[in-house]
């Protein structure tokens, strides 16, 4: 059986998993097995097909020939382990298998783990699996979704590395998984496939999707993958265009429309902006009648009107800002939430009307596809720089290679200053030369930055929660990795203690709602809302708390003045009043706009509507 493979792919919040399980139902009702899979850590496929799924093939209740699978990190990292560390148990004494399970404790394993249950969807040679006629991955978003592509050619350097040296890497001994990097290839060359692989980007009419969509395609054709089709999502119907709000939005969609036409030259589709969510099956299958078969019918059909309900605004008490003005002690406020709901938007507002308040105010993004100097208007690099036309404020962006680059050179610099022999100079090389090494640098890029004490406030634009999740679980991952990896021939009590010191001073002040706040961005529907209050049941698990929320895309209560903007709207004041009783916590809302949210001038003004006015400090 040759199965077809269609990835589903672009930056955050783009409606990628809504595409991929409206064409996932489509398939099946034609009656091809169907199987959608994602690799997204803050998966939703649940949500939108609102039934459990998890980490096992599932069927889809109401879908007959559809199965869905959501890949889990930890389940698939204790399944890696197990099978890389099977023939080692058997060889081994329990000493030196303790140690090499503890090699494999790291974080990095556990993307490695997801990438490698990912790839036996892929795997012709896998005897044992279900055949399906079409397999459909939900991929995280772009980011991180590029260093999942990119890790079998990694993993193959780093396992033929470590055969010719130590003969272990920090995912395993390098012979148990020789098998691991054939798979990988056979994977590799089934992505490159034209005739059985498409990568549907899927992306809204707006410059930074535009420019992410561009740099993602790039990446992949560096990895010889050529197969791409687009999805431009979230077109404004014409029906919603008599609104003035939606018109001008429409207008500005039209420039970026004529831009994409211009410079992607692949087969292209449109999908109309919907009155309403995308949610269970019945609803997918209409969304299908309309993208598929151009059926307005279905989208009006769904849609039930209803008349004004009022909005309350509460007054703005803001964490970060009283503590700030309280007691001059530094302020660190983290912006997380679902990719694509504005978090950088959110973060550079913030910024900006901090340091126009007289802190000296860093802002960093943790992004793997960082989008601040485009929403800043100007060119942010991997060190704290100063914003040109705004005093007291600096932008820096967290890159994971050059941060592996520093990282790897510090460690073996010091080494070598210490006078290690050159044998351990080069087993300490070859464990710092694998894709894990990233992961360790940024995290210890973002403690560096985390601990500087010439800021007075401090701004994270965090990656998508999944991901930001696993960035703030890492001082306990890494506890372990510590002296057996990062500083294995250097002095590890010394070194380990110093760096847990580091690690435990961030976390305390996370901990601390005087010194840091925690503030989830999202836009008023259901996914962004679920995903964001799991993350912040899990942060709460780790003692760090929500101090606010920033609500986005909020249509002003004067614009709801036609029937497709009143359904948006009454969705949108049903969803605030969720957000206020799920968070408990003071909620600001960004307007949605005529255009983008970009350059100094417009991020003043907002802040200002959104803050006050700033009082002058310092």
């Amino acid at each position: 059986m040759n199965t077809q493979y269609l990835f589903y792919s672009g930056k955050g919040g783009v409606g990628k998993t809504s595409m991929a399980c409206v064409t996932a139902v489509r398939l099946a009702d034609e009656g091809k097995r169907t199987l959608i899979v994602t690799t997204d850590p803050a998966s939703n496929l649940a949500d939108v097909f609102e039934q459990k799924i998890g980490h096992e093939i599932t069927p889809i209740s109401g879908v007959k020939n559809l199965w869905a699978m959501e890949i889990d990190p930890d389940i698939a990292t204790s399944e890696y382990i197990d099978k890389a560390m099977a023939p080692i148990r058997a060889a081994f004494p329990p000493q030196i298998v303790q140690v090499m399970e503890e090699q494999m404790s790291g974080p990095c394993t556990a993307e490695v783990a997801a990438f490698d249950r990912f790839t036996d969807f892929l795997d012709t040679e896998k005897k044992d699996k279900q055949e399906f006629d079409t397999l459909i991955f939900d991929t995280a978003p772009t980011g991180h979704t590029i260093r999942l592509l990119e890790l079998p050619s990694e993993w193959s350097q780093s396992i033929d590395a470590a055969s010719e040296g130590s003969g272990q890497t920090c995912i395993g001994p390098a012979a148990a998984i020789q098998d691991a990097k054939h798979k990988y290839e056979r994977a590799l060359a089934m992505l490159r496939d034209t005739g059985r692989t498409v990568f549907n980007f899927v992306l809204q009419p707006e410059a930074i999707a535009i420019k992410e969509t561009k740099r993602t395609i790039g990446e992949l054709e560096k990895l010889d993958i050529h197969s791409f089709k687009l999805i431009v999502n979230g077109v404004i119907p014409t029906e919603a265009q008599s609104n003035q709000l939606f018109s001008a939005r429409s207008k500005m969609q039209a420039v970026y429309l004529d831009q994409i036409n211009r410079e992607f030259p692949f087969t292209k589709k449109q999908m109309r902006l919907l009155s309403g969510e995308i949610n269970g099956v019945e609803r997918l299958r209409d969304v299908g009648r309309v993208y598929f078969d151009g059926d307005i019918e279905k989208e009006t059909k769904v849609v039930k009107f209803k008349e004004k309900t009022a909005q309350k605004t509460e007054p703005i008490n803001l964490p970060f800002i009283r503590e700030l003005s309280k007691n001059g002690h530094r302020h660190t406020v983290f912006f997380a939430g679902k990719g694509g709901v504005g978090k950088t938007v959110a973060s550079c507002i913030s910024a900006v009307w901090l340091a126009r308040s007289g802190y000296k105010t860093l802002l960093v993004t943790t992004d793997p596809a960082a989008h601040l100097g485009d929403v800043l208007g100007v060119t942010v690099i991997d060190h704290p720089a100063p914003i040109p036309g705004i005093k007291n404020l600096w932008a820096a962006k967290i890159d994971p290679k050059s941060a592996a680059e520093e990282y790897k050179k510090r460690i073996l610099d010091d080494a070598k200053k210490r006078g290690r022999p050159p044998e351990a100079i080069k087993t300490m090389e070859e464990e710092l030369d694998s894709p894990c090494t990233e992961e360790m640098a940024a995290f210890d890029q973002f403690i560096d930055l985390a601990s500087q004490s010439e800021w007075k406030a401090v701004v994270f634009d965090t990656a998508p929660t999944g991901h930001t999740l696993r960035l703030l679980e890492l001082p306990v991952d890494w506890s372990k990795q510590i002296d057996i990896k990062a500083f294995a021939s250097v002095d590890t009590e010394a070194a380990d203690d110093a760096a847990k010191q580091r690690f435990g001073k961030v976390i305390d002040m996370m901990k601390d709602p005087a010194q840091s706040t925690f503030s989830f961005v999202m836009y008023p529907e259901s996914t962004p809302i679920l995903e964001a209050y799991r993350a912040s049941q899990e942060l709460a698990g780790i003692g760090i708390h929500a101090g606010m929320v920033v609500a986005n895309y909020i249509i002003p209560q004067e614009q709801a003045d036609n029937a497709f903007v009143r359904s948006r709207k009454v969705m949108q004041n049903k969803y605030l009043q969720e957000i206020s009783k799920k968070f408990n916590v003071p909620v600001v809302q960004i307007p949605l706009l005529p255009q983008e949210i970009k350059g100094l001038e417009m991020l003043t003004e907002l802040g200002e509507k959104i803050y006050g006015k700033p009082q002058r400090h310092g």
